[in-house]
């Protein structure tokens, strides 16, 4: 493998479990911490409706932190507000074109995790309660005390899930994409032992490192088992190309520990189903954006079917 080549394996896989990417430049934030969620609308409106359904990007206030938010589409009574969540090293950005898709027949947001896009930065390391702190913040603003579909990719899939979890108050339904195993260290330390040279121990020495916090988001991202959010509808989807195959030596079985990855995260729901994007590698809202809204269409569906 050419060295261009390992250099575009290594930000693949590292986009993969949480991510190596630009920091986009922060604008002048206003502050509506004021006007969060009480939970008591009677109408179930989101807290926020008039400030932030216009197209383009917000800031909020979260915590005393700068969130960039990004707000389209119309809220309809009983229907789940959709929450889009980056992979690592990406923005909301990335996601403007599913945004988009969506927002013709649903209420859809997405946001920059602090350290990443035009949101600031986190005041030291950050770890999965405290990201998820700052997602329940976003929540509170955009969606009130509606119910909400969270569709995450890659790094932004597992932080969804495992938030899922925590908050079944919060959660209606989930579309993970090609997200992070839950046992992404010990998955790929599995797959390329210590001893390995070469690529493979090229791309699992920057993987843990990432992994430990060396990401723009400062966010250290450990192993754990995956929590029940009960029996919310969830599709969980993965990747058909094999670009991770590419690699020698280790290739192989870097796939299939990616694939085993997937399958862990059915265990998040007792309803959650698994499909392949045949035609897609990582970024499947890219490859093929069809198959990432009409899964979301299918869970938030379900999900206010059951409200």
């Amino acid at each position: 493998m050419s060295r261009k080549g390992r250099t575009s394996a290594v930000i693949a896989l590292c986009c993969a479990v949480g991510g190596v990417g630009l920091v986009g430049c922060e604008e002048p934030s206003e502050d509506g911490s004021s006007q969060a969620a009480s939970g008591s609308s009677a109408s179930r409106r989101p807290a926020d409706d008039g400030v932030l359904t216009a197209a383009g990007t917000r800031k909020i206030k979260v915590g005393g932190r700068s969130v960039n938010v990004s707000c389209s589409g119309a809220f309809a009574e009983g229907k789940p507000v959709i929450v889009l969540l980056h992979g690592g090293g990406d923005s909301l950005q990335k996601m403007a074109g599913l945004q988009k898709k969506l927002s013709g027949t649903n209420r859809v947001c997405s946001y920059d995790r602090l350290g990443a896009g035009a949101s600031g930065k986190p005041d030291g390391p950050q770890t999965l309660d405290s990201t998820g702190k700052v997602l329940t913040g976003v929540i509170e603003r955009v969606s009130g005390d509606a119910p909400v579909v969270l569709g995450g990719h890659s790094l932004g899939g597992l932080i969804a899930a495992r938030y899922a979890g925590d908050n079944q108050d919060r959660v209606a339904g989930l579309v993970l994409m090609d997200a992070t195993s839950p046992t992404q260290k010990a998955d790929l330390t599995e797959a390329v032992p210590e001893s390995a040279t070469g690529p493979g121990a090229e791309l699992r020495d920057q993987t843990l490192a990432v992994l430990g916090g060396k990401n723009p988001e400062q966010l250290t991202v450990r192993d754990g088992k995956v929590r029940s959010a009960g029996d919310i509808p969830v599709e969980v989807v993965k990747h058909g190309k094999r670009y991770l195959a590419k690699v020698p030596e280790y290739g192989a079985a870097m796939e299939r520990a990616w694939s085993e990855g997937q399958r862990k995260w059915l265990a998040v729901s007792s309803r959650s189903k698994l499909s392949t994007a045949e035609n897609s590698e990582h970024y499947i809202y890219l490859d093929q954006p069809d198959v990432a809204v009409r899964a979301l269409q299918r869970v938030t569906s379900q999900a206010a079917d059951r409200a």
